[in-house]
């Protein structure tokens, strides 16, 4: 069960608040529908449930709030707008991810796709996507984890009526299963079609909570539907008869040969019609628009009286009447004696319309509908008619695991090709540079393997490697996969060490494939005498690699707390242009006191002797941090990893 309590919006400089005191319940087992015009509020009120907008009120999904659910995906589904993924990134790619990030096992992915009908579309980019193949994503996105509860944001707008009665299947079934199903539309037709409890929004409060029924009955306006092949003619008489006797009646044409007519009965337009000779296909008293062809939620029935009259001779032919008559009752008899359940008068002798209920277990509009509980109970029973099938339970579920954000981040880097672009364009900008700089000459050894002229900030591999290390949080609050129900993109810091695990490892296979293709571009243009290996690489390489991986530490730890890629980059660039020259100026002053004896007098701090050398490794250690670029980078992660932990402080105090 879903309870809202009192949600109220923070209000809007001298506007008043979007939503104020909305309290309503959702209950298991049944579909509920947030009614409103556009600006009603409805999803300003969605968002104040799930907790993405802040304001006054509390909601209980199952008795407890959404912040204090631990796993907040396996409770409730939600699908708010378009699916937050990168355009490049496949169908399945882009469930395989949340598959990682919600903790459930990656089979469950062919079992959602063959649900929501996507197998044959799996490998399709979401860029490529139309309104309802993206509808069916964000729907498998939502019932992916197997969630109590799903929480949609207009699902149906814009969607064909094929598109839309699927989905709503989709929502009817899950409702069948015991699950808790919570929609908002601007459609009242919609509503009173799809759903089991209507709750109606206007200016922002609350004005009704009906049962369907009672809301079709009294907010819908009751009309008759005609379908004729003379519809204009007979639209016109009517009309005119309306006025002649001073009554209240709206004609309104439709596609085709249709009619609907507000404000008269199935008896006066038959009437009419007759009298001036005109044949008839449909004569129905409807609801709204729910027709023929509409169905309620739970029965697949017509929400109102279907009702079809006999085909009316022309006036003319008054001596074929009584045959006539005759034929239209013997139809009828047939359509009773064929159809099981449905009530059907006797055909009269007069003149007047003959009616026969159409459809199986339609009620007339004398006849109470079906209630809530009954319609419930017959969509949990197999033969009412057949639901869309369900993705199977997940009946166990997984520990959660050190592991489930480290897979997850590898999903997200490897789903998309702009790494293997950047690195492919590192690798090759870099051993043009190297070649370049070896025809001109005055470049050493160390700069000339790395592509590093002296006037460039940073190398080639280590922009790279920082471009890398934003991207892994930009495209995070550029395309949230991990926000769908919470609003930004969690500061967990396992999620902060996977991505710097694997911005780690990139950086250092970027570093080294650097390199090696520099090295081998520079033996094959100018012969060994360039592609000599230093006597002291071991310290090189090391600096090597450090700068690479500082540099994508830099770039994740800044876009995580700017919240876009290009800060991230801006921060991996401000080190070497900004930082070092305020670290060398500090250097540069008089010393008075060496840091000599550094790693021996650490030793004898932690009461330890240091294995297979390790005191060496530690003054190689601080003979890095002690230069001018390394201590640069040092105080810049030390400074962004200080920022990150606390906003991720504050983002949980708030």
């Amino acid at each position: 069960m879903i309870q809202a309590i009192g949600l109220t919006s923070n209000p809007r400089k001298e506007l008043p608040p979007a939503v104020d005191d909305v309290s309503f319940e959702a209950r298991p087992g049944r579909v509920t529908a947030l009614l409103g015009a556009p600006g009603a509020g409805k999803t300003t009120t969605l968002r104040l449930m799930l907790e993405l907008q802040r304001g006054r009120g509390i909601t209980y999904f199952r008795g407890r709030p959404l912040h204090r659910i631990a796993h907040p995906s396996r409770e409730v589904g939600v699908l708010l707008s378009e699916v937050p993924g990168h355009p490049a990134r496949t169908i399945r790619g882009q469930l395989g991810m949340v598959c990682a990030a919600v903790g459930v096992p990656i089979r469950r992915v062919d079992e959602v796709i063959e649900v929501v009908g996507l197998v044959s579309l799996c490998d399709e980019r979401l860029g490529t996507l139309s309104r309802g193949m993206d509808r069916r994503l964000g729907l498998a996105c939502a019932l992916l984890s197997d969630p109590h509860a799903l929480v949609l944001d207009d699902p149906a707008g814009g969607l064909p009526v094929t598109e839309g009665r699927w989905l709503h299947g989709i929502l009817r079934a899950h409702a069948a299963h015991g699950g808790t199903v919570l929609f908002s539309t601007d459609d009242p037709k919609e509503a009173a079609r799809t759903a089991d409890r209507v709750i109606t929004l206007e200016g922002g409060r609350l004005v009704a909570d009906q049962e369907a029924a009672d809301f079709a009955r009294t907010r819908l306006r009751p009309r008759v539907a005609v379908r004729s092949p003379h519809a204009a003619r007979l639209g016109a008489l009517l009309a005119k008869e309306a006025r002649a006797a001073q009554r209240s009646v709206e004609v309104v044409r439709e596609d085709g040969n249709r009619l609907s007519v507000y404000g008269s009965t199935c008896a006066d337009i038959g009437e009419t019609a007759f009298r001036h000779g005109i044949l008839v296909h449909q004569l129905a008293d409807e609801t709204g628009d729910m027709g023929p062809h509409a169905t309620l939620p739970a029965e697949g029935l017509a929400s109102a009286t279907v009702v079809t009259s006999a085909l009316l001779t022309s006036a003319s032919a008054t001596s074929t009447s009584a045959t006539s008559t005759s034929a239209t009752s013997t139809s009828t008899d047939d359509a009773d004696a064929s159809t099981e359940g449905a009530s059907t008068e006797d055909a009269p002798t007069t003149d007047e319309p003959v009616t026969a209920v159409a459809a199986t277990g339609a009620h007339t509009a004398d006849e109470p509908g079906p209630t809530a509980e009954s319609r419930t109970r017959a969509a949990a029973s197999p033969g009412a008619r057949d639901l869309p099938q369900l993705p199977p339970p997940i009946a166990v579920r997984q520990a959660l695991s050190p592991l489930r954000p480290l897979r997850y981040e590898m999903r997200r880097a490897t789903g998309v090709g702009t790494g293997y672009i950047t690195a492919i364009t590192v690798l090759v900008s870099s051993a043009l540079l190297s070649v370049l700089l070896a025809r001109i000459g005055h470049t050493p050894q160390p700069r000339l393997l790395a592509a590093w002229p002296r006037d460039c900030p940073l190398p080639p591999a280590a922009l790279g490697a920082g471009l890398l290390g934003a991207l892994a949080f930009g495209e995070e609050f550029r395309h949230p996969a991990l926000a769908a129900d919470r609003g930004t993109v969690p500061r967990r810091l396992g999620l902060l060490a996977a991505k710097l695990l694997v911005a780690s490892v990139t950086a250092l296979a970027l570093a080294v494939l650097t390199v090696g293709c520099d090295l081998e571009m520079l033996y094959l243009v100018y012969g060994r005498d360039l592609a000599g290996v230093p006597a002291d690489w071991l310290s090189l390489s090391a600096s090597w690699i450090g700068l690479t991986v500082g540099c994508a530490w830099a770039g994740v730890l800044a876009a995580g707390i700017f919240r876009s890629t290009t800060a991230g980059l801006a921060a991996v660039l401000a080190v070497p242009v900004v930082v070092v020259p305020l670290v060398q100026k500090t250097l540069a002053g008089p010393s008075v006191r060496k840091a000599a004896g550094f790693s021996e007098r650490l030793r004898e701090l932690l009461l330890m002797q240091w294995p297979f050398g390790g005191a060496r490794y530690i003054a190689a250690g601080a003979r890095l941090v002690a230069q001018p670029v390394g201590g640069a980078l040092m105080l810049s992660l030390t400074a962004l990893l200080c920022a990150y932990l606390l906003t991720t402080l504050r983002s949980r105090v708030r």
